[in-house]
């Protein structure tokens, strides 16, 4: 049996006009590049939501999952009170995550068109 521990998180994704949406995964990083990418069609990609403004991370998935049936349950008003408490400028919480991977990517398409 393993001991290794899994997260699992809770989160929101918002566009620049404050359209909100509410996910659950177990790879955040990952799952909010797809929204940035707009690899997946719905919701968010309709939306452009593709800053990530609040999240919470559990170790139990059935935790997440009841977390994200909650916030999808509230009002806008209590969505919007929820996102302010921790975050009141709706900054984009992975801001920064993907340099790295963008630089890379981009010295490698400039290595490929010469």
């Amino acid at each position: 049996m393993s001991d290794r521990q899994h997260s699992y998180w809770a989160y929101i994704m918002a566009s620049i006009s404050r359209a909100i949406y509410v996910g659950v995964t177990n790879d955040l990083e990952r799952r909010v590049w797809e929204h940035k990418e707009k690899l997946a069609e719905g919701f968010t990609k309709k939306y452009n939501c593709t800053k990530l403004i609040w999240f919470e991370e559990f170790r139990e998935i059935r935790d997440a999952i009841a977390c994200e049936k909650r916030i999808k349950g509230l009002l806008r008003a209590k969505k919007i009170a929820l996102i302010e408490e921790k975050n009141p400028n709706w900054r984009d919480l992975s801001e920064g995550w993907y340099q790295e991977a963008i630089a890379k990517n981009d010295r490698d398409s400039s290595l490929h068109s010469e």
